[in-house]
């Protein structure tokens, strides 16, 4: 797949994304101006801590860059990146980009300490199978809005969904060895471009 991926990084392990990136043979880039998010087919938002993360945005002027760029290219956040883009924080009056349909809680398991792997359910392009699924401090989807397919479960929980632009997942498939959900989401760039 010829296209370029943009991996914001301004804060979390936006390395691990690249990584993956790299083991797929996609040519990516760190974004960290407006500038080079301009040259990228596609953006993945990483975790962090969602307040910083907004506040950072907004002072190196990609806050505004990044909603309109979701308007027309492929979004892939996790975890705080998943708080960005959502349309509502319950706990919190955080400002987000309302690109996805989605309420989310912050911290929804607990403090870092409660962070946890287990098996979760997917369903990627009709194939259903199992995943790793690392939740560190994770959000949680706490109600899925119009025109939002759910992706995966952690047992009852919807934990990543996706709208036609923006793909969004609670846990972070980054830490894994897995390559699948990072496959979906260049799938996903290739069929916008």
């Amino acid at each position: 797949m010829k296209m370029k991926i943009g991996v914001l990084a301004i804060q979390g392990d936006f390395a691990m994304h690249q990584k993956m990136l790299n083991r797929l043979g996609v040519e990516n880039i760190t974004v960290r101006n407006p500038g080079q998010l301009q040259k990228c087919d596609g953006l993945i938002m990483p975790g962090g801590e969602s307040t910083t993360f907004i506040r950072l945005l907004k002072e190196i002027n990609l806050y505004k860059a990044i909603s309109d760029f979701g308007k027309n290219h492929c979004i892939f956040g996790t975890c705080a990146g998943l708080i960005t883009l959502s349309s509502r924080v319950v706990n919190s009056n955080m400002e987000t980009m309302n690109l996805i349909d989605i309420e989310v809680i912050r911290n929804a398991y607990g403090r870092q300490i409660d962070s946890f792997i287990d098996e979760i359910k997917i369903n990627l392009d009709s194939q259903k199978s199992v995943f790793e699924g690392v939740f560190i401090r994770a959000p949680k989807i706490s109600e899925v809005g119009k025109g939002v397919i759910p992706l995966a479960y952690h047992k009852d929980d919807v934990v990543m969904v996706e709208n036609k632009n923006v793909l969004v997942a609670t846990f972070h498939p980054e830490l894994t060895e897995d390559t699948r959900i990072h496959e979906y989401f260049l799938k996903k760039v290739q069929n916008l471009k």
